[in-house]
C-alpha cells in the first residue's frame, strides 16, 4: 500500500508541475501556425498579405508590430472600424473568433515572427488576459 501511495503522490506532483509549465516561444509559434490556418488565413491569406483594399496585411505590418496590445484586443474581442496599416486606411470588420488567451498568444507569436516580421516580444496568455476591450477605439 505504501509504494502505491508514494507513486500516487509523485504522479500528482508531476501533473501539477506540468499544469504550471509555460510553453516557450518556439512551441507557441508552432501552435500558432495551426491556429492561424484554422482561423485567420481565409482573410489574411497563407502569406499574410491580406486582401487589397479590404483586409489589411500582417506581413510587414507597421500596425501589428507597433500596436501589439491593440492587435491582441482585435483577436480577443473582434475589431470594427478604421485602422491605418502601412499608411493605408482599412475600414472593415474582423469578427470575434471565440479564441482563448492561450490560442491568442500562440497566434500573436506566430504572426509577429512570420513573413519577414521579427519581434523580440513573447506574448503570453497572462498578457492577453490583461488586455481589455476598452483599448479598442
Amino acid at each position: 500500500m505504501k509504494p502505491f501511495f508514494l507513486f500516487y503522490l509523485t504522479f500528482c506532483f508531476i501533473g501539477i508541475l506540468n499544469l504550471n509549465a509555460q510553453k516557450n516561444k518556439s512551441e507557441s509559434i508552432k501552435n500558432g501556425i495551426k491556429l492561424y490556418r484554422d482561423f485567420c488565413y481565409r482573410c489574411h491569406g497563407f502569406n499574410g498579405e491580406g486582401q487589397t483594399d479590404l483586409i489589411p496585411p500582417l506581413k510587414s505590418s507597421d500596425y501589428l508590430l507597433n500596436n501589439i496590445d491593440l492587435s491582441i484586443a482585435g483577436l480577443k474581442y473582434g475589431l470594427k472600424g478604421k485602422i491605418f496599416v502601412n499608411g493605408k486606411l482599412y475600414d472593415s470588420y474582423m469578427a470575434y473568433q471565440g479564441l482563448d488567451n492561450d490560442e491568442i498568444a500562440d497566434i500573436m507569436n506566430y504572426i509577429l515572427n512570420e513573413w519577414g516580421n521579427s519581434s523580440e516580444e513573447f506574448v503570453t496568455p497572462e498578457r492577453v488576459s490583461k488586455v481589455e476591450k476598452s483599448i479598442i477605439k
